[in-house]
């Protein structure tokens, strides 16, 4: 059987907001549709967040004419702290990957730490500077 190397990325950021608005961005289908799997191209044709442990969530946004679904289960929520999420993009891989944000007040706000694992290793600098561009619009946004 064949074997896929897979590895971890981790971006850190920095908000200018509490823990508890940067925590609640991630879970609100409205806000979350215009920073989290957005790129500036796409347009964003469904969000839909069932935010509890063991919901569902749904994002798709369409980019060049083309569906990229987004998708996977709530695994952990503790508010205002942390988010834990598997993550599933059938246009790139079938591999299931686990996504886990970590919130912590920093100074006047607070500071994000993404854990991405299980990323195949050659998307790992497109994952990291993927995650890198949705944090910088998400921090945009909650300013």
């Amino acid at each position: 059987m064949l074997s896929i190397e897979s590895e971890t990325v981790i971006v850190k950021h920095k908000f200018a907001t509490d823990a508890g608005n940067v925590y609640d961005a991630f879970l609100d289908p409205s806000i979350a549709g215009k920073f989290l799997f957005a790129t500036p191209t796409g347009i964003m044709v469904r969000a839909e967040i069932d935010a509890r442990v063991g919901g569902r969530y749904t994002l798709i946004e369409r980019r060049g004419g083309k569906d990229v679904l987004h998708t996977g289960e709530f695994l952990e929520l503790i508010r205002p702290s942390r988010i834990i999420f598997t993550l599933l993009v059938p246009e790139h891989s079938s591999e299931l990957t686990t996504v886990q944000i970590d919130v912590a007040p920093a100074g006047e706000g607070c500071e994000l730490t993404l854990t991405h694992t299980g990323v195949q290793s050659e998307f790992v600098e497109q994952t990291r500077k993927g995650w890198e561009a949705i944090l910088s619009t998400a921090k945009r946004m909650l300013q």
